[in-house]
């Protein structure tokens, strides 16, 4: 142990240049002399608490847990007991290391441990061992006779972690064995389920809720629950404890889903009703539970219950009670029992022939005050995260069940007037969801219009996106929402482009409801000609979009239409081509859109030709330099044609033109007449050489960090290349450079990042046969010993005559876009603003499948002078329409000193990278996180790559005035 202590103390006096990586016996024997050294519990404590921040390597594992437990059992403190019984439960999750070995050692010592937290503390620690090696039904079958054994404890901790074993160890297909040695509890030959069940009593609320999980987990693991089991979470629904209610109202609702269609009988009465109508029932009445916690998770788990009967889901939106479910009995019966029971009314006392059966008031709690207004209630609740549960629970239900959204419409109305915006925004997109459900009164439009008036830009676009798929019932209520958008766009003109897609559905939704207003919307008169209006104006343009999108499916509408609105008809089709339909106009032929069939067959052949390109470009190899250059040129640029025709495969072919762009680069840059001529002759050509290998390496950025949906051989494809340009770059150097130490470290850093290759990519090696790296690996003891002088002329050599590995390409590549919607970079209006001070532009774009916006888009302002500022957008600033889409919404503050004249400045977005968040690199072995600092071969190169166009904003910065 000594010698071991000796190396871990002075590593760098022995061999100053090699990282010591430490054996085994040394981090044992570090901690059993550390161990030994403690005077005291504290001492001891503190040594352990240090070793708990060393990472430990797997096969060093098992050295560590011996002197752990030699400790333990020397150990009187039960602080320290329990920290080392902590430590074995870390300890057995090491990656590579099998927990087998410890469980004899932890089970011994349960029987002699006399402390409840060091017993909890231990039953954990076999929780851990018993989930990380779940095949093993022998172990499975021990570690479930320890926890019947000390299932009976008094300490609530040590229950808790008992039925925590059951419900994630205990089996799942067939009752537990019979054998509990030692005098068990005979426990061990009952069922799983009877025995946690027999726990929902228990005097500690905790294990109480630890009992019901318990049954949940053996659920979600595949067991089917048994049906008694529901009596029990029923009457814990009233449970004083709130953690107890929430466990079981999902236990409830796991049978109600598991039983649905079972009978159960309703307390003081004869009659009998279906389970999940019940359970409906009693979770209802939980919406108007003490807790927001559970009354939140009521409302939401109602959402999910399908199957209830329509009578009950209507009783949820009306306050006034029910009957209690007794079924009533008709006067006829009633006279009959008094009549054989020898009692009639003798007239002398007040209601004294009244039914004499007692009605017991806590039973009555079914469904009169459960289901009764339960959404109503929840609607109305004081805590807004109840009322958004209960809104998005009205969605749910509402979505199979056209009748109930229909009742539902008028509760979700209101709910658009709610203080909190995150309801009222949550209210309209539920509303959009059961759309094609509903028709809106007029009334009802009023309230959803009156919502336009918000100063919130998400509420608004929110609103217009309901409108899109909302169905109205009269011509009025067209006029209505038209009028109440044209205030919107005068009021908020940034939401222009928002409103004119709201109408451009509403037209095409009702055109026969528009087709009657038609000549007023336009001003025109069947006589009289009317003044032209303005085409720049939005409201007429807004207009327009409405007429000419309900015109397409209502050919007799443009009978109706003016000379100057066919004109201004062809202009906006071009210019707005994406909100104005083709139409069937008096002497013009429609263009066809192309028919489905013919579209997936196209995208088919596209497919074919890519991959057919691909394995063309391969045989590059076989021919001369100019006919591979050409033949590469030719393919990228069928790749960029393909990629604007077909947008299903414009990721991909986008992603192979630029490979295969790289590839044509380095092929240029190591053409023979380059390297056959003397360094001065030919500065020109080494100018070009360098161009090019920093272009690959900007290339190769791009093809990491643009794209998505690639696998690690894509990404291995992309370092290869951009290995090529680093030695590329490598061999300049050595040409253009004069002095030993700059070349020493440059390949120095090389050989460090051909390294970082073979250990990052070695599953896909093997697919990089007689490659440049292939061919470096093989030669890699040679160049490290080599001097830099000969690894240049080996690297020159390899680069000119390694092979062309080829691309094999995933399902599909995705490329990240953006577009700036706002600046439009149209206006001849200088922004004027007083020098020195800042002005706030603000900046609208639209993103396509950027990975992790929030930290990675920046916007870039570039003024006349060179000068540029980088920002960084709040992630508020995202929003997040849909799947792989994401909104940028952001003020950008600009400032300049004065210009003689306005000029324009550039608005673009980047997208921001670092190399060391590769996605190659993975995640970092627990090892190299301990290691101070990073390692030479892990360096970050960060950078920015343009992720949009630049829009041009003309700016006037004026000097102050004195």
């Amino acid at each position: 142990y000594t010698s071991h202590l000796r190396i871990e103390q002075h590593p760098h006096e022995e061999v100053p240049a090699k990282k010591l990586r430490l054996t085994k016996p040394s981090k044992s024997a570090a901690l059993h002399v550390d161990l030994c050294k403690a005077s005291s519990p504290t001492d001891a404590l503190q040594y352990l608490l240090q070793f708990a921040r060393k990472p430990v390597e797997a096969d060093s594992v098992e050295g560590v847990v011996r002197i752990l437990l030699e400790h333990y059992y020397k150990e009187t403190d039960s602080s320290v007991r329990l920290k080392i019984a902590s430590l074995l439960g870390l300890l057995s999750k090491t990656q590579g290391f099998t927990p087998d070995c410890i469980v004899d050692d932890v089970i011994n010592t349960l029987n002699s441990e006399r402390s409840h937290q060091v017993l909890a503390q231990l039953l954990d620690t076999l929780l851990v061992i018993g989930t990380q090696v779940p095949e093993s039904l022998n172990m499975r079958h021990r570690l479930i006779d320890v926890a019947c054994k000390h299932l009976t404890d008094t300490y609530f901790g040590v229950r808790n972690k008992c039925l925590q074993l059951f419900g994630c160890l205990g089996s799942v297909d067939k009752p537990l064995p019979r054998e509990s040695e030692g005098g068990g509890t005979g426990m061990a030959a009952k069922d799983v389920q009877s025995i946690i069940s027999d726990y929902f009593g228990d005097q500690d609320p905790r294990v109480r809720t630890a009992a019901i999980k318990a049954m949940l987990q053996l659920h979600e693991r595949g067991m089917k629950l048994q049906q008694i089991i529901y009596n029990q979470a029923c009457k814990l629904l009233s449970d004083d404890y709130e953690q107890v209610r929430s466990a079981a109202v999902q236990m409830v609702w796991v049978l109600s889903q598991l039983y649905p269609e079972s009978i159960v009988p309703i307390p003081s009465s004869n009659e009998k009703i279906r389970l999940v109508d019940d359970s409906f029932g009693k979770i209802c009445h939980m919406v108007s539970d003490g807790s927001w916690v559970v009354r939140v998770q009521a409302a939401k788990l109602l959402g999910s219950m399908q199957q209830v009967s329509p009578h009950f889901l209507e009783q949820t939106l009306d306050k006034k009670l029910m009957s209690d479910l007794r079924r009533k009995r008709t006067a006829h019966e009633r006279a009959k029992e008094l009549y054989s029971s020898g009692e009639f009314s003798s007239g002398r006392k007040w209601a004294d022939d009244a039914p004499k059966e007692k009605v017991d008031t806590t039973a009555v709690n079914l469904i009169d005050s459960g289901a009764c207004g339960a959404f109503v209630h929840g609607l109305e609740d004081e805590m807004y995260e109840v009322r958004i549960a209960a809104v998005e629970a009205l969605c749910a239900l509402a979505q199979s069940s056209p009748s109930f959204a229909e009742k539902c419409l008028d509760f979700l109305v209101d709910m658009f007037n709610d203080e909190i915006e995150e309801v009222r925004l949550q209210s309209i997109h539920v509303l959009r969801q059961i759309s094609t459900h509903i028709t809106l009164r007029e009334d009802q439009l009023d309230t959803v219009l009156a919502v336009l008036e918000d100063s919130s830009r998400d509420i608004r676009e929110a609103l217009h996106e309901l409108l899109c798929y909302t169905n109205v019932s009269t011509k009025e209520c067209i006029q209505l929402a038209l009028l109440e958008l044209l205030k919107n766009l005068t009021k908020y003109p940034t939401d222009r482009n928002s409103v004119w897609k709201c109408l451009k559905f509403l037209g095409s939704r009702h055109p026969t409801l528009v087709l009657p207003i038609v000549p007023e919307l336009l001003s025109t008169h069947p006589y009289f000609d009317t003044p032209e209006p303005d085409m720049d104006d939005p409201a007429y343009i807004a207009v327009l979009v409405l007429v000419f999108n309900a015109a397409k499916s209502c050919p007799t509408m443009t009978a109706l239409f003016s000379d100057h609105t066919f004109r201004h008809y062809a202009y906006l089709r071009d210019s707005l081509s994406h909100l104005v339909p083709p139409l069937r106009l008096p002497g013009r032929k429609l263009t066809s859109a192309p028919e489905a069939s013919g579209l997936a067959s196209s995208v088919e052949s596209a497919q074919n030709f890519l991959k057919e390109s691909l394995t063309r470009v391969c045989s590059v190899q076989q021919l001369d330099a100019p006919g591979a250059q050409s033949l590469l040129e030719f393919t990228i640029r069928d790749l960029q044609r393909l990629g604007e025709l077909q947008t299903e495969l414009a990721g991909t072919a986008d992603f192979c033109a630029t490979y295969l762009h790289c590839q044509l680069l380095l092929m240029k840059a190591l053409q023979d007449k380059l390297w056959s001529v003397a360094v001065p002759l030919y500065l020109k050509q080494n100018a070009m050489v360098s161009g090019a290998a920093a272009q690959v390496l900007e290339e190769t950025y791009k093809l990491e960090f643009l794209y998505s949906g690639l696998e690690s051989r894509q990404i291995a494809s992309i370092h290869h290349v951009r290995l090529q340009a680093k030695a590329l770059q490598l061999v300049l150097l050595a040409r253009t450079r004069r002095g030993v130490e700059p070349l020493l470290s440059a390949c120095e850093k090389f050989l460090h990042e051909v390294d970082a290759f073979q250990r990052l990519f070695v599953t896909e090696l093997p697919h990089f046969q007689d490659s440049f790296v292939d061919k470096l690996l093989d030669i890699m003891p040679r160049l490290a010993g080599s001097k830099p002088a000969d690894l240049v002329k080996i690297l020159q050599t390899t680069l000119r005559h390694s092979c062309f590995p080829q691309l094999k390409l995933p399902e599909q590549i995705r490329r990240a876009t953006a577009a700036i919607i706002e600046p439009t970079g149209e206006s001849d209006n200088p922004l004027r603003f007083t020098s020195g001070l800042v002005v706030a532009l603000d900046v609208d774009a639209t993103l396509e499948h950027v990975q992790d916006p929030q930290t990675t888009v920046k916007v870039q302002v570039l003024y006349p002078d060179g000068q540029s500022h980088v920002i960084q957008p709040k992630p508020a600033d995202f929003r997040k329409p849909g799947p792989g889409r994401h909104r940028l919404i952001t003020q950008v503050y600009l400032s300049h000193s004065a210009w003689t004249e306005p000029c324009q400045i550039d608005v673009k977005l980047l997208l921001a990278y670092s190399s060391s968040t590769s996605r190659s690199l993975g995640p970092r072995s627990a090892w190299n996180e301990s290691t101070e600092g990073p390692t030479p071969l892990e360096s970050t190169i960060e950078g920015t790559i343009p992720l949009s166009k630049p829009v041009k904003v003309f700016i006037m910065p004026k000097p102050a005035r004195r």
